[in-house]
């Protein structure tokens, strides 16, 4: 089997990590890439190989020094994350084609390796109020760290036109029912839309 990918980035409260479980459960040809980082686990829930490769900085410096990533990101200082190339190799082994859920940069970049293989989808909700709205309702926000991640979502949406398709996220089972088609037709007929489609 030609193993292909399929990548999901999307600005925080965008419902990204939503639809990419809802895609896990209903597609038994798909495998979910686990990424890498170099933070510490929070609580017993989280296992290594699992959740995370969770790895010290110095593990996953050498790993960077040895190119064992396609992408790579020092998202705090100290704090890294990043996609291994034998996590990509190992989902292809299992005969499943790799499903992504990671931030804008790492998906972009995912798609500059694999080109053609990959099928690169940028979730956005349909106004700045709606996904205020859904950052506040998750009850973790302070005011300030809610005014961070606004900005960033304004940094991280200048991004969207690189990729292959803009979902917009306004009725989740509708979003579920865009993404399920546009996986389906990628993977059986290889059909990547033209750059910055809107669905």
């Amino acid at each position: 089997m030609d193993g292909k990918l399929i990548i999901f980035s999307a600005p925080s409260g965008s419902g990204k990590t939503t639809i990419v479980h809802h895609l896990l459960q209903s597609n038994e040809n798909l495998g979910f890439s686990i990424s890498a980082c170099t933070r510490d686990r929070r609580g017993r829930a989280e296992q290594n190989g699992q959740d995370y490769y969770f790895l010290t900085p110095d593990e996953f410096k050498h790993k960077i020094d040895a190119d064992e990533f396609v992408e790579w990101e020092e998202v705090y200082v100290g704090a890294f994350y990043g996609t291994l190339k034998s996590e990509i190799q190992r989902v292809w082994d299992s005969g499943k084609h790799v499903l992504f859920d990671v931030d804008v940069k790492g998906g972009l970049k995912l798609k500059q390796y694999y080109g053609d293989r990959a099928l690169a989808v940028f979730v956005k909700v349909p106004d700045e109020e709606t996904l205020r709205q859904r950052l506040i309702g998750r009850g973790t926000e302070t005011e300030d760290s809610l005014s961070k991640r606004l900005f960033k979502v304004h940094f991280e949406m200048s991004f969207q036109d690189q990729f292959d398709v803009i979902l917009v996220n306004d009725d989740l089972d509708e979003s579920y029912a865009k993404a399920q088609k546009l996986i389906d037709e990628f993977i059986k007929n290889d059909i990547v839309p033209a750059k910055a489609t809107v669905i």
